[in-house]
């Protein structure tokens, strides 16, 4: 079949195993399709006494609230070419890395929840575990690498089966929310009189309250995370490289049926000041400090965003580590407090923590964001940085967000990066992550 060819065959329940179920809800069937967590998660989740989500009510849920978002803001439809938004929409995967920069994906979510699903080419079969993909077509590769001069043409093709789609599910409404789309695509819908909105406020939106069964999710990933975090601290020794250390991290991830990782930011000694050097073959040596921000895309696709940061060896702090990593601990347990539902990003930025004046400059990027299939809405800023990048809004239960911090003077050889994932309740807030603290670096000096 042609990359550009059209399929409009419903997905036939037929093509879906019988066989039995695993705990949530999946096919038992040593040879499916779709990807999930291993019997090793499985059997760790049981030890652990978590209950895995059942995944039918949780993409019942996500579509439930992205139909919500389309009509409240009188849209048509919804157009994504995001493989996250994509994977929210019909919890469907394929080549997740290279799809985000090859946009061979797109899907269409309609105000009354009918969904098409554009896939790369000979791929259907990779949607059939969910009947909520009514149907998979192809023809959303017209970028330049799959199209080269034909890329007007093949964006053109594309916007007319939008067009029908719109004329079929939406009558005389041309309101489409887009995410992200290819010049061409963009100007091809618009030439046919498609009105286009900012369709990353209706995704993010969406996404940013977590259900039931997202939250029983997010446990089981960050169950496994936390797993790998620790087989990823017994690795550590003088002597390896960064990469060594890193690389527990990923295999531990996957071993359990995780996806992957966003980020390489792993650092040790003089590497953790400035922060955002991504590991590398650096030889880690006794003393010093090993530092990491998880960013991990686990099990269920959620993502697990925490950070640490280990003495290397059996070594006795200096003062100055101390310092670094008690600012670093105080700042995000105080800003953990702040967290409940009805508190305001404006307010959580005036009443956070103050960071001492040393290590101001080089503050992270934002004191607290959200998180769910990656990092997402809100992001909560310092108070230095709120005017130019701060926007309205409000902390609600179902939020799942992280606190943290980046400690490191200008000029310096320490840094310090901690961050906690936590769950906004009725009542408050639940930390997620149990990893512990490095006590040596919280002792009295």
């Amino acid at each position: 079949m042609s990359v550009f060819s059209v399929s409009n065959q419903k997905i036939d329940p037929s093509r879906r195993r019988a066989a039995g179920s695993k705990l949530d809800g999946t096919p038992d069937d040593n040879d499916r399709v779709e990807i999930g967590p291993t019997a090793l998660a499985f059997s760790e989740w049981q030890a652990a006494g978590l209950t895995p989500p059942n995944l039918e009510r949780m993409r019942r849920f996500r579509l439930d609230r992205l139909v919500a978002e389309i009509r409240k803001h009188d849209y048509a439809g919804l157009l994504c070419f995001d493989p996250l938004n994509i994977r929210y929409a019909t919890d469907t995967t394929n080549m997740q890395l290279w799809t985000a920069h090859n946009f061979a994906r797109a899907c269409f979510v309609s105000a009354d929840g009918y969904i098409v699903l554009w896939d790369f080419h000979n791929c259907d079969h990779l949607s059939a575990h969910t009947p909520l993909v009514r149907e998979v077509r192809h023809g959303a590769s017209f970028f330049y690498f799959e199209s080269g001069d034909r890329v007007e043409e093949h964006a053109a093709k594309f916007a007319a089966e939008l067009d029908d789609l719109l004329r079929l599910h939406g009558g005389t409404n041309r309101r489409l929310a887009v995410d992200k789309i290819e010049t061409a695509g963009y100007e091809a819908l618009q030439k046919l009189g498609v009105e286009i909105f900012e369709g990353q406020a209706v995704t993010e939106i969406a996404r940013v309250v977590k259900g039931p069964d997202e939250i029983l999710a997010m446990r089981c990933a960050m169950h496994s995370c936390e797993a790998a975090v620790a087989e990823m601290q017994a690795r550590m020794e003088p002597g390896i490289t960064e990469n060594d250390v890193w690389a527990e991290l990923h295999a531990g991830n996957i071993r359990r049926g995780g996806e992957w990782i966003e980020t390489r930011l792993l650092a040790s000694g003089p590497r953790c000041n400035p922060w955002f050097q991504e590991c590398g073959p650096r030889i880690i040596q006794q003393g010093e400090l090993l530092a990491f921000d998880t960013d991990l895309i686990g099990t269920y696709g959620m993502c697990v965003d925490f950070s640490r940061t280990w003495m290397v060896g059996d070594f006795v702090p200096t003062n100055e580590q101390k310092d670094h990593y008690r600012v670093a601990h105080e700042h995000i347990s105080a800003n953990m407090e702040l967290m409940q539902p009805g508190m305001t990003f404006e307010e959580m930025t005036h009443k956070a923590h103050r960071l001492p004046e040393r290590f101001r400059n080089q503050r992270y990027s934002c004191l607290a964001h959200g998180v769910g299939l990656c990092d997402e809405y809100p992001a909560i800023r310092y108070p230095e940085d709120y005017e130019a990048s701060g926007y309205e809004g409000a902390l609600e239960p179902g939020m799942i967000m992280t606190v943290e911090a980046y400690i490191g003077a200008d000029g310096g050889n320490v840094g310090v990066k901690l961050e906690d994932q936590l769950l906004i309740t009725e009542t408050g807030h639940e930390n997620l992550t149990t990893y512990p603290f490095e006590e040596r670096l919280l002792e009295q000096f």
